[in-house]
């Protein structure tokens, strides 16, 4: 990397190079460039990089068209600093001297100042021809088209009436969804608060501790959020306290619990109950850790696999388990827009595989007429219902069980009903006692 000054066209490019050249998790490599960047230019630079990878398809393209012979792999950057710039003229609407001239010297920047010339002479070349380009772009790859095959082709069947709304609101930006800390304020309360710094909110007609801004904003400047009286989570998610119904006393297990958002709201919403969360990863739970210190929460955190109780297990049973089950986030694609493009079609039946694994698991800790919820942010039927189809069919003492005791309830973003929110899965089992 170049010892010049990092700039927001460079970092934006060696980001997309990290993700789709050498396949990292942008969620990992975003904060590493972020940190050496001006705040100011932190949350261009995911604008940047988030617009790339939902549209990747469209990109790479635009660039063929543009650039007469592929990049070879030593100045393979240029390819990805070219995205950045075709995405400044088409999506982020960059006045156009300055996308050209910052993009073009950004090529210095990551040490391929050779190359300014053809980084110019490209970007000229689009704005020449965006018109005809981008009339061509909507037959050549159409919305669908910027999902794999294989994902684009498993939503359509399972979702024949809803694959095109799926596909929509995957490609946007997700609203901002916060959860009002319930041993703080009301949401009416914090709402107000909000309203004093000019900030609009909506409230969830059934989710009483949610709010929905109507722009999104830098949350560590949020009222009071330094000291826990709110916290950023979608509003699908928020639903895992009304499925699990715990009530003081219980003991209350939050299996696969990183990094930690709904073991917070299970006990900021009923504080009476003694909860445990636990995390396999070791990385993560540091930052649990940080969470519940903010907001002041006592919660037992062990490390260990969900799947392999003896290592861990403290050896009494649960009154109730929240499953956030490992899956393939086909739901939380607007949010991860690299994962469509790491994930492959082999990983379902391993995640499907694991799934019952840790079910199976988990299901020998709760107590006889306790309460498992089963939840995913998965939107393919084999992680979701048929996974719990196959489950009571094997297992005698499980039943489903209100309040939703007829089937799970499958949250499709892009529809009515998931009121802006992520695509989600939530089922509710009861463990009956076998005579």
């Amino acid at each position: 990397m170049s010892q010049q000054p990092m700039t927001s066209r460079a970092a934006a490019a060696f980001i997309l190079q990290a993700v789709l050249q050498h396949g990292r998790s942008l969620s990992a490599v975003m904060p590493e460039f972020q940190q050496k960047l001006a705040p100011s230019d932190r949350a261009w630079v995911q604008a940047v990089c988030f617009d790339v990878l939902r549209e990747l398809p469209r990109y790479e393209w635009l660039i063929q068209q543009l650039v007469d012979k592929p990049l070879k792999s030593k100045v393979r950057i240029v390819h990805y600093l070219l995205m950045v710039g075709l995405s400044q003229l088409r999506t982020l609407q960059t006045p156009e001297h300055a996308a050209l001239s910052e993009t073009v010297n950004a090529a210095a920047r990551v040490k391929q100042k050779g190359l300014k010339g053809l980084v110019n002479a490209v970007l000229r070349s689009y704005l020449r021809q965006a018109d005809g380009l981008e009339q061509q772009l909507k037959n050549k790859v159409p919305l669908a088209h910027c999902f794999p095959r294989w994902l684009r082709e498993r939503i359509e069947a399972a979702w024949p009436d809803a694959s095109h709304a799926i596909f929509t609101a995957s490609q946007q930006q997700a609203p901002l969804w916060l959860r009002v800390n319930a041993m703080a304020y009301t949401a009416e309360e914090y709402a107000a608060l909000l309203a004093e710094q000019g900030i609009k909110a909506h409230t969830h007609d059934k989710l009483p501790f949610a709010l929905m801004l109507e722009s999104s904003q830098d949350v560590r400047k949020l009222p009071h959020f330094d000291t826990g009286a709110v916290s950023v989570q979608d509003i699908s998610a928020q639903w895992a306290g009304h499925y699990l119904q715990a009530e003081p006393g219980m003991l209350v297990l939050d299996a696969c619990a990183a990094p930690g958002g709904k073991s917070a709201l299970l006990l900021e919403q009923t504080p009476g109950i003694e909860l445990h969360a636990l995390e396999l990863e070791v990385s993560r739970i540091p930052r649990m850790h940080e969470n519940f210190a903010r907001l002041k929460l006592d919660i037992k955190v062990m490390q260990g696999d969900a799947a392999s109780p003896d290592s861990w297990w403290p050896g009494q049973l649960y009154d109730r388990i929240l499953l956030d089950a490992p899956c393939s986030a086909t739901g939380i694609l607007r949010r991860q827009p690299d994962i469509r493009w790491h994930r492959r079609e082999s990983d379902i039946d391993t995640l499907v595989s694991l799934q019952q694994d840790i079910l199976r698991a988990q299901w020998q800790l709760l107590k006889p007429g306790g309460k498992l919820v089963y939840a995913t942010c998965s939107i393919l039927p084999e992680e979701n219902e048929a996974q719990i189809q196959h489950f009571l069919a094997n297992t005698p003492d499980a039943s489903r069980a209100e309040p939703l005791a007829r089937s799970g309830l499958q949250i499709l973003p892009g529809t009515e009903h998931s009121n802006q929110g992520d695509g989600f899965y939530y089922a509710v089992l009861s463990k009956r006692v076998i005579k």
